[in-house]
């Protein structure tokens, strides 16, 4: 008995530190929100997300094997993914500093936003371990839409799910 209680006391402290809001789902309208990039500029994602197609991608912490795989996906295709439309924003709760390194270390030909204070991450209802790491969850937006939601992005096939998914709202 006392072990359960133990191992349900354990789980309890494990699940306290996700955070529990819901996705966006297909159909939902975008966050209307103004968030710090990797320079420290303000992007107001709803101009951005009011024209077009746009690729909101979140990933845990730069400059981490999964996250640069991700990134490096989407940078190899680029070319591929602005033919289908789409602009690309990569969101993760580190600072403007460390997006900028990684940005510039991988040469990333898109925005990264800092979200330090997990504001689009709760905007978009993105899970975030410790209220920090953000889990790998990818959003397509069209004219101000959320069109498509991937709550289990992959890493090596990012840009390829994202201009699949593009086709099909086309």
């Amino acid at each position: 008995m006392k072990l359960k209680s133990i191992v349900c006391s354990a789980l309890s402290l494990f699940c306290a530190g996700f955070s529990s809001a819901s996705p966006l789902e297909v159909g939902a309208d975008a966050p209307k929100l103004i968030a710090k990039d990797q320079d420290g500029k303000d992007v107001d994602l709803a101009a951005k997300f009011a024209r077009g197609l746009t690729l909101v991608y979140f990933y845990p912490k730069s400059d981490t094997p999964g996250c640069t795989k991700q990134a490096c996906n989407l940078r190899d295709a680029f070319e591929n993914v602005r033919a289908a439309g789409i602009e690309v924003i990569g969101v993760s709760a580190d600072k403007p500093t460390q997006q900028k390194a990684f940005a510039s270390k991988y040469q990333l030909p898109f925005t990264l936003l800092a979200d330090s204070d997990a504001k689009v991450m709760q905007a978009f209802g993105v899970p975030a371990r410790a209220g920090r790491f953000a889990a790998r969850q990818s959003f397509l937006i069209k004219d101000g839409k959320v069109i498509w939601v991937d709550l289990k992005a992959s890493p090596a096939s990012q840009s390829q799910d994202a201009i699949a998914a593009a086709a099909k709202a086309k």
